[in-house]
């Protein structure tokens, strides 16, 4: 997919499609029509007809004739104009996108006009963001490719006068590499067992890093064992392949400032262990290391952006595989910092290899951790597949996760970790237990991991957020990338 922005008007812009926006409110309804009849008589009938009234996600097909380059016209509605947000722009463009692409069109350009204090170049992003991610598809293993209509947009344009061209192109710039790192994230959690694997992750995250601008070091099964990592060893058990623990780092800001570490799960494959998993819906465990995608997608965005800032991401991950040599029910792990849990149900993995790398970050004397997991049935179970669990130590982070999640639409909403919780994970033959049970299974989970943490902390639970059941605006069915434009974003204005 090719961004190019440009200056240029509805009629001169050469491009399969050209989409406008339109936003409802009689005042700015009336004046968006009288400009675009004016300028392209062929639209007359579209706004007669008034089949077509700018309500948010609605779409008009027309044809520009000899008063326009390009040879279709789609109108796409931004809803009621006091209201109109980024997000607004980004599902009107993946609407606009997937109605070019239905047609057949493979270059849509997009008009960029300010509305409602909105800026040009938050507009530019939310375009590029909305149009490309809609059109993404995880089809490299299809041999019989779709041709002609719905094969898909593959060029975008981006065109605006001239005092808006500069903003537009900036705005465009970040959407790009944005969407870079969350089509990232989706190509390594939509990706099979047998493509990737522990092994194959370090290498994915290390090619990442030779073309975005971060260091990558991978430790082997020797050098975990030697940080006495027994979460990570324990887990990984049973496969056959080893484990890695995947440490990237990003060092662009000042030497004395202190770095946030993200941690993110890497479960390559989860059948449960001996505590295995029902086989409906088991192909899904594939994703079980959308955490770790999201922070490796997280790492490539904001290392082509150029953030000035320290960041560290941390990746321990492993196959969690039945055998006769698998960690069973009853056993007792012993982690890096020393504290030991018993295993209650082999299937509560990810919680054990996340504790490893959260005693790992201390070295680091960060500024705040930040995990992301696929780590509980649970948090499905509370906040669906909408919104995010977030619970955790510190505010100040848990503050601007939300701001963030304004911005992007990346919903969080903050479950409690009251102490009364702690009584589920009480274990009489170590310091703790690994499961908690059915009841706030979500909460219980990360109150396990507090206990390895010794610094400011945030949980981000995507067990519901990173596998999307069916597509919705600029989200495709599977591994949604989440976390990506989150992190981004706070990273952007921390």
């Amino acid at each position: 997919m090719s961004v190019t922005s440009i200056v240029g008007t509805r009629r001169s812009v050469k491009a399969d499609a050209v989409v406008v926006f339109v936003a409802q409110g009689e005042k700015h309804f009336k004046t968006s029509e009288k400009s675009l009849t004016s300028e392209i008589p062929h639209l007359t009938p579209v706004f007669e007809s008034k089949d077509f009234t700018g309500k948010a996600l609605q779409t008009a097909l027309a044809y520009g004739g000899s008063a326009t380059s390009a040879s279709r016209i789609i109108l796409v509605g931004l809803g009621d104009f006091a209201s109109v947000t980024p997000e607004r722009f980004r599902r009107a463009a993946a609407m606009g996108a997937k109605r070019a692409a239905s047609i057949g069109c493979s270059h849509v350009a997009f008009e960029i006009s300010t509305i409602n204090e909105l800026d040009a170049a938050s507009i530019a992003q939310a375009v590029v963001e909305g149009s490309i991610l809609s059109q993404y598809r995880f089809d490299k293993y299809k041999t019989i490719k779709v041709d002609g209509t719905g094969s898909g947009v593959k060029k975008v344009t981006l065109f605006a006068d001239k005092a808006h061209q500069k903003a537009v192109a900036s705005g465009a710039s970040i959407g790009e590499c944005i969407v870079d790192g969350v089509v990232l994230a989706r190509d390594l959690a939509n990706a099979p067992n047998n493509e990737i694997y522990p092994e194959t992750l370090a290498k994915r995250a290390a090619e990442a890093g030779r073309k975005a601008g971060f260091k990558t070091t991978v430790f082997n099964k020797k050098k975990i064992e030697e940080l006495k990592m027994g979460g990570l060893l324990g887990v990984n058990a049973g496969s056959v392949r080893p484990p890695v623990f995947i440490v990237m780092e990003y060092l662009k800001g000042p030497k004395n400032e202190k770095p946030l570490v993200l941690v993110g799960k890497g479960i390559t494959f989860d059948t449960g262990g001996i505590s295995i998993k029902p086989a409906g819906g088991m192909s899904d465990m594939k994703s079980d290391m959308h955490g770790a995608a999201s922070v490796i997608g997280t790492m490539y965005t904001i290392a082509k952006l150029g953030l000035k800032r320290n960041v560290i991401a941390l990746v321990p991950s492993t196959e969690n595989m039945p055998s006769g040599t698998a960690y069973v029910p009853g056993d007792i792990l012993t982690f890096m910092n020393g504290k030991t849990a018993e295993i209650d149900n082999t299937d509560a993995e990810g919680r054990l290899v996340l504790a490893d790398a959260l005693c790992y970050a201390d070295r680091y004397k960060p500024s705040a951790v930040i995990d992301l997991a696929t780590l509980t049935g649970a948090c499905v179970v509370a906040l669906g597949t909408v919104t995010t669990g977030m619970m955790g130590t510190d505010e100040k982070t848990k503050n601007r996760l939300r701001l963030a999640a304004d911005k992007t639409n990346e919903y969080v909403c903050e479950l409690p970790l009251y102490e009364e919780y702690e009584e589920q994970i009480s274990s009489d033959y170590a310091d703790i237990k690994n499961s908690g049970g059915r009841n706030a299974g979500a909460i219980t989970a990360a109150l396990f991991l507090k206990h390895f943490v010794s610094y400011p902390w945030v949980h981000l639970d995507i067990a519901g957020t990173g596998i999307q059941p069916k597509s919705s605006h600029y989200t495709t069915k599977g591994a949604s990338g989440v976390g990506v434009r989150l992190l981004t974003e706070m990273l952007r204005h921390w």
